[in-house]
């Protein structure tokens, strides 16, 4: 997963200067929307804007401004798709770029506001010298944009936007006599809602930890055998290792995605139990065949599980149509079939964790 506050905040453990990529806004076909981020060092880069020619001017222009020791807290450019950068979109993206320097205090605490619940984000395209980053929660602010009267009022309008499904903004703020016009980008941050728990570590479990590294989601990864986890976690895992798995079922939030693939039948019945008493996920996928299914169905039903709780686990699991079977194949179609769910609890306006009724 490409987190850009986590990037940042390796930087500045590295002590190492980064320039913060973001789109602000776009208008036509574009290939990322408002709020995508990545983030340039001079030799390195994390995230993505959507490659081409576009992310390529960009990367120049973030590297021309660390060549340079720029202080300017932020530029705004703006990036017509079409012939002049090798693209045929045919939209228009605005970019805003941001020095950060190693000692921006601000990336720490952002996440930690982040861990602790939702806050937004905010920064001015205006390269003033007395602007910096402003942080907003419900309670309280952080930071500054340099002048008190404008922090107020754009607070005003972050806190509108936590009380909303508003995700990002680019806004246009009224001038005073010390200040013109200026345009301020909001941007909601919170921890994915998108949480999903894998249970066994094997090659099918390996292969889909990898596929979902790269999908926004928070993935806990669990099972008994330490020695199966990869020595590099992905950057959105949490690994637990332990001898009774079946508590992580009780310790996983509501509108959970769960996915059961251990070493042993065993336990992925009595996992498959403990998550249908409980009923409040969003997906449940087991791995096997419908023989497999059948077999547990009649077994747990005689544990006393209510045959119409069985509609809601997903057994055979991934999207219809591939046959593959080798893990790399099984991995692809089962996220496939996790972020269908996902899209179609957003797309009825949702959460990802909507709970799958039976």
């Amino acid at each position: 997963m490409n987190d850009w506050i986590l990037a940042l905040e390796r930087c500045r453990t590295r002590g190492e200067r980064a320039v913060l990529v973001s789109v602000v806004s776009s208008k036509g076909s574009v290939p990322r929307e408002a709020g995508t981020r990545m983030v340039v060092t001079a030799e390195g880069l994390d995230g993505t804007i959507g490659g081409g020619h576009l992310e390529l001017q960009a990367i120049g222009i973030a590297r021309d401004m660390l060549a340079a020791a720029a202080e300017s807290t932020g530029e705004l450019k703006r990036f017509p798709l079409g012939a002049s950068l090798g693209q045929c979109c045919g939209g228009l993206v605005n970019l805003l770029f941001e020095p950060v320097g190693a000692d921006a205090a601000w990336v720490s605490l952002l996440a930690s506001l982040r861990r602790s619940g939702r806050a937004v984000v905010v920064a001015t395209t205006a390269n003033r010298a007395t602007a910096g980053k402003l942080l907003v929660t419900s309670a309280g602010l952080h930071g500054s944009l340099g002048d008190p009267q404008l922090d107020e009022s754009i607070a005003v309008k972050a806190r509108d936007m936590l009380a909303t499904a508003a995700s990002a903004q680019l806004v246009r703020t009224p001038a005073n006599e010390a200040r013109g016009e200026e345009l301020v980008f909001l941007e909601v941050l919170h921890d994915p809602d998108f949480s999903i728990v894998l249970f066994g570590a094997g090659h099918v479990g390996r292969a889909l930890a990898g596929v979902l590294s790269g999908v926004p989601c928070r993935l806990t990864w669990v099972d008994s055998r330490e020695h199966e986890f990869p020595a590099e976690a992905p950057r959105n895992a949490t690994i637990i290792v332990t001898d009774d798995p079946e508590d992580e079922v009780a310790a996983a939030p509501p509108g959970a995605y769960f996915l059961v693939m251990t070493h042993s039948h065993a336990l992925d019945q009595a996992l498959a139990e403990r998550i249908l008493e409980r009923g409040d996920f969003a997906y449940f996928g087991l791995i096997g065949s419908a023989t497999k299914r059948r077999q547990f169905e009649r077994r747990m039903a005689e544990g006393g599980i209510p045959p119409a709780r069985f509609a809601t686990m997903t057994c055979p699991i991934g999207v219809p149509g591939i046959k593959g079977k080798d893990p790399a194949t099984i991995a692809i179609a089962v996220a496939a079939q996790l972020l269908q769910v996902r899209e179609r609890a957003i797309a009825a306006g949702q959460p990802a964790g909507a709970v799958v009724q039976a």
